[in-house]
């Protein structure tokens, strides 16, 4: 059976509430194995057979028939995962700078030739990849890191419209999802 990890868009705001004991129950219960969740925010990894597509499918209308509300899945394969924690851009960056590391994951392949201005010292876009796009989020005098995502992402939104789903992890989760 081969692993994968499942991260989910939107729970846990809003009335998209579920613990992470009752999502596990589920995909249990929907026949995938070795289910483990990792931190409150729908990161899930998981043994399954089948394609992607297939894989999203079936999680995503378990957790429909489960939960009563919809919730797009982005996932990403074990290998996947493998090649994002061995080529990160994250080592690039100052140890000692006051930051954290996101990666923005897509369900389908980016434009190719997109460039996304970040900003230098707030916000800074490290890396664009097929499904992937890597930032440096710096703490901001009011102690918020992420502040200016949204800002500096709008553009690119703008360019994949509403077919396309995204969700943002910590890099700490990435490191996470395997073990």
């Amino acid at each position: 059976m081969a692993l994968w990890g499942a991260f989910l868009r939107g729970i846990n705001l809003g009335n998209r509430r579920m613990q992470m004991a009752e999502l596990r129950a589920c995909l249990e219960s929907a026949g995938f194995t070795d289910v483990k969740t990792v931190l409150a925010s729908g990161n899930v990894r998981l043994g399954a057979e089948g394609d992607e597509a297939d894989i999203r499918q079936r999680l995503e209308k378990a957790i429909a028939d489960r939960f009563g509300f919809a919730v797009g899945v982005v996932l990403r394969s074990e290998s996947d995962i493998r090649a994002m924690l061995a080529n990160h851009p994250f080592g690039s960056l100052d140890p000692a700078t006051d930051l954290t590391r996101h990666v923005l994951m897509f369900d389908r392949p980016l434009p190719t030739g997109i460039a996304i201005a970040g900003r230098p010292g707030d916000t800074e876009i490290l890396r664009i990849d097929a499904r992937e796009l890597y930032i440096a989020a710096y703490r901001q005098p009011n102690g918020r890191y992420t502040e200016h995502v949204e800002e500096v992402l709008k553009p690119l939104w703008g360019l994949l419209g509403k077919e396309s789903l995204d969700t943002m992890r910590n890099w700490n989760t990435i490191e996470k999802i395997l073990t």
